[in-house]
């Protein structure tokens, strides 16, 4: 099998490559958008790795050109943390699945073979869900009980990330990075807010409740009361 992996960071870059050999995948790396743009165009691949923000042209573009070439070689995109209005574009212009930076390499590569079993055209998750708790993804919408909630950009990113990465046990810190891409500071409440103002919206009317505090360590989103 052979990859295409297009991402200008060094360092993302190599880490890819190398984990991609090892798992037994022929891969071309290019570092970017225009050489990448070439070697997809020109070249066959069962895959393409394709991240959003590269030089001189971006990844939405070179997606774009593909499905208008007829090529249908599964796409996985790479997204920024947060960029919400990037992985619905990236759907709608022909990707077949994405993935939000930082990310496991397992999941990725977990992601990749599921893609090339499915070959071409994959089912790819646009809904989130957990209990009676809906996010969609496309529509940009969430509901609960099929009652409409109208959430904030950063309400979304936040409660997308919760429903994700649900039964795990969320550090401020990390969620800090993911849906403000900063570093936590002890000395502000902004995650303990937002977390406040989410739970008014999706949780205070209903007596299941979904997020949970972990003293000490973070926030959780369960189906289960947190222990």
């Amino acid at each position: 099998m052979k990859l295409l992996i297009v991402e200008d960071e060094k360092k993302i870059g190599e880490y890819l490559r190398q984990g991609m050999t090892e798992a037994g995948f022929i891969v071309n790396l290019s570092r970017n958008g225009m050489d990448g743009n070439h070697l997809a165009m020109t070249e066959k691949f069962d895959l393409i790795i394709l991240d959003i923000m590269l030089p001189d042209l971006d990844g939405l573009h070179i997606l774009k050109s593909l499905r208008e070439a007829g090529n249908k070689v599964p796409v996985l995109i790479l997204t920024a943390h947060g960029s919400v209005e990037d992985r619905v574009t990236g759907l709608e212009l022909g990707a077949d699945d994405y993935l939000v930076k930082p990310f496991a390499f397992s999941e990725l590569l977990a992601r990749v073979r599921t893609l090339l079993r499915r070959g071409a055209s994959p089912v790819v998750e646009t809904t989130l869900r957990i209990s009676d708790l809906e996010l969609d993804l496309q529509k940009h919408r969430v509901s609960r009980g099929g009652q409409r909630i109208h959430l904030t950009t950063k309400e979304f990113s936040l409660l997308e990330l919760l429903l994700r990465r649900r039964g795990e046990v969320l550090p401020r810190s990390l969620i800090a990075s993911l849906v403000w891409d900063m570093n936590f500071d002890s000395d502000t409440n902004v995650i303990d807010v937002a977390i406040r103002r989410l739970r008014a919206k999706i949780d205070d009317n209903y007596d299941h409740k979904l997020i949970h505090t972990i003293r000490g360590m973070g926030y959780m989103m369960d189906s289960t009361p947190a222990p």
